[in-house]
C-alpha cells in the first residue's frame, strides 16, 4: 500500500480554484501508484473560521462529483477538507471518496476553544479500511486529545493520519505529539499540513510521516506545495515531491 499526504496552498474562499488544484495533486499521486491521498484541514476553502458559515456546503455537493469518478478510475481513496452543514451548525469535515462506494464524512469531534464560536462538534467516522489495513483519521486539534489516539488504537488502527492547518509554533507541537503517538501505540503516523495564509496567519507546511518507533522517515519543507508518499508496510519513504 502507498499513502500520499498532500501539502497545499489553498486559495482563500475559492472552492472551484482549490478543486482544480486538488485534481492536479491527485493525478500526481495516482501516477506514483498511491492508494490513498489525504489533504489538509479545510483544504477546499482554506482554514478561515470567520468565512465558514458562508462557505459551508452539504456533503453531497455536486461540485465534488468528479472526485468520485477520479476515485473509481484511480483507483484511489481521497480525503479532502471543507466545512459542512449539519443540523446543529457547521462542522469541520473531511469528505472521503472510495472506489465503488458512497462518499463518507469524517467530522471533527474535538474542537479548539477558538473554533467553538464558528463550528460544532461532529461525529468521527470509524472503521476505515484500505487493503485490509485499519486506519484512523484526525483533524488538527484532535491529535492533541489523548482520548482520540487511544480510541484509534483500541479500534485496531495501524495507521493514524492527521489533516491539519498549523502555523509555525503549532506545527512543532504537532510533530512532537504525533511522534509520541507513533511510539506509544506502534502506529504509522502521517500529517498533511498546508502553507500560505490562514485565519490571519501563515501555515507552516512540514507535512511528515513517522514510523512505529516514532522516528521521522520523511518530511516536506515549510514553503512549497507538494506530496509525500510512503509505504506503511515497509515503513519507508517512497516519494517526496515539491511543486
Amino acid at each position: 500500500m502507498k499513502i500520499c499526504l498532500a501539502q497545499t496552498k489553498p486559495i482563500t474562499a475559492d472552492v472551484q480554484g482549490n478543486i482544480a488544484n486538488h485534481k492536479k495533486m491527485i493525478a500526481l499521486a495516482v501516477s506514483h501508484g498511491a492508494d490513498m491521498i489525504i489533504f489538509p484541514e479545510l483544504s477546499l476553502t482554506g482554514y478561515e473560521p470567520t468565512l465558514a458559515k458562508d462557505l459551508a456546503t452539504r456533503p453531497d455537493d455536486s461540485r465534488l462529483d468528479d472526485f468520485q469518478t477520479i476515485s473509481d478510475s484511480g483507483p484511489i481513496t481521497i480525503g479532502l477538507g471543507l466545512p459542512t452543514k449539519n443540523e446543529p451548525g457547521i462542522c469541520i469535515s473531511m469528505l472521503l471518496f472510495q472506489p465503488g462506494r458512497a462518499r463518507q464524512t469524517y467530522a471533527k469531534k474535538y474542537l479548539h476553544a477558538d473554533e467553538e464560536p464558528f463550528f460544532v462538534s461532529g461525529p468521527n467516522l470509524t472503521g476505515l479500511r484500505i487493503k485490509q489495513t485499519d486506519l484512523a483519521l484526525a483533524i488538527c486539534y484532535e491529535l492533541s486529545v489523548p482520548a482520540h489516539a487511544e480510541a484509534a488504537f483500541q479500534r485496531g488502527a495501524r495507521i493514524y493520519l492527521a489533516s491539519v492547518a498549523k502555523f509555525a509554533k503549532g506545527v512543532d507541537q504537532a510533530k512532537h505529539r504525533l511522534a509520541e503517538i507513533a511510539k506509544q501505540y506502534g502506529m504509522i503516523v502521517g500529517m498533511a499540513n498546508c502553507i500560505g495564509p490562514a485565519d490571519g496567519g501563515q501555515c507552516a507546511g512540514q507535512s511528515a510521516v513517522w514510523n512505529e518507533q516514532g522516528a521521522l522517515i520523511g518530511q516536506l519543507n515549510d514553503c512549497d506545495a507538494g506530496i509525500i508518499i510512503f509505504d506503511p508496510e515497509g515503513q519507508k519513504l517512497i516519494e517526496r515531491i515539491s511543486i
